[in-house]
């Protein structure tokens, strides 16, 4: 027996996320089926990060125990039975008891957004259109508040299984990607729910001057959901990687 560990990157557009459900097309279902039919084995896929509908990776990482040793070249015989929009971009053997979700000590995302009065179709499902003015020093002043640890019942959903609302944030940081193009990286040990997409809507409506930076630093003091904004959507979302 032995345990493996797959880097992976999918567009998550026509997805009901990563995690396996009855009747619903997955990012785990369709790459353990494939997993099956090269291994023929039946393999259950631990990942880094279980990403909602929608959202995107370009770092997943996932592990998994065989009985048998793997054919090779294995990552290309694995993509060439899966979905274009799905890929093993590498595999590497990992220590006996490797966990991908457990093991890891941070997950990074990123958040991109089309900052112009003008849309661009080849960014359509990959970044977030915003047609209204942005204050930069405002997004900026967000990113930095966040740092560090604080109550975030503000920014998952009001009906969750989360017990556990505060979290610690390692960085966040808006970067500049191009003319127009922003995107909010953040890494934290863990998140909840729809956490990253919800702070980024709320960062949007700061620096849309819809809200102030005061009102913003007081949502990390334990306010309730409805105190937030809106929930970015899904397609700006990216899983860019997890550390070990």
């Amino acid at each position: 027996m032995g345990t493996a560990r797959l880097k992976i990157s999918y567009d998550g557009g026509r997805y009901a996320g990563w995690a396996a459900q009855a009747g619903s097309l997955t990012i785990q279902s369709e790459l353990e089926a494939a997993l099956k039919q090269i291994t023929r084995q039946a393999i259950e896929l631990t990942a880094a990060g279980r990403t909602d509908a929608g959202v995107h990776a370009s770092g997943q990482v996932a592990s998994f125990t065989h009985d048998a040793p793997l054919p090779e070249p294995f990552a290309e015989r694995v993509n060439a039975v899966l979905p274009r929009d799905i890929a093993v971009l590498s595999a590497e053997a990992a220590p006996d008891g490797f966990d991908a979700r457990r093991d890891a000590l941070s997950r990074s995302y990123r958040y991109r957004v089309l900052a112009s009065s003008l849309r661009r179709p080849l960014e359509e499902g990959r970044a977030l259109w915003w047609r209204f003015p942005l204050d930069r020093d405002a997004l900026d002043e967000c990113a930095a508040a966040i740092v560090g640890k604080h109550d975030f019942t503000a920014f998952t959903p009001a009906q969750t299984e989360h017990v556990l609302f505060k979290r610690n944030i390692i960085s966040c940081e808006w970067e500049e990607e191009g003319p127009e193009m922003v995107a909010m990286k953040i890494t934290a040990p863990s998140f909840m729910r729809k956490q990253v997409r919800i702070l980024t809507g709320t960062m949007l409506e700061v620096g849309g001057r819809r809200r102030t930076i005061e009102g913003f630093r007081a949502l990390l003091e334990g306010a309730s959901r409805r105190d937030a904004g809106a929930t970015a959507p899904a397609h700006g979302l990216c899983l860019v990687g997890a550390a070990y």
